[in-house]
């Protein structure tokens, strides 16, 4: 999976197709991400002990990382992935721009 916490996304299908959010976190083993603000679930809730709070509360849902695209900011849309190997530093770059990404 190409796509790691911190990054830029454009959601490219599904319910949010066209928002453009950052990746609060990424779980490769299940290949999804959390996304900041987009896929927020309602969860109804009862209390347990006095710790957890009863009620409607929102929580943000992973979504496939398929459904998303990072974020290129040099031609300003969505990229492909590709590395480029410098001095034995090896970065993610734009394959449509050649921009770091």
């Amino acid at each position: 999976m190409k796509i790691r916490k911190g990054d830029e996304v454009l959601v490219i299908a599904g319910k949010y197709r066209g928002e453009r959010a950052r990746v609060d976190r990424a779980i490769p083993s299940r290949n999804r991400v959390v996304l900041d603000g987009l896929n927020i679930a309602k969860r109804h809730t009862k209390q347990t002990g006095a710790t957890m709070q009863a009620g409607i509360i929102d929580k943000v849902m992973p979504m496939d990382a398929s459904n998303v695209a990072l974020w290129c900011g040099a031609h300003k849309g969505p990229a492909k992935a590709g590395w480029r190997a410098s001095d034995g530093v090896k970065a993610r770059v734009c394959r449509k721009c050649g921009e770091v990404l």
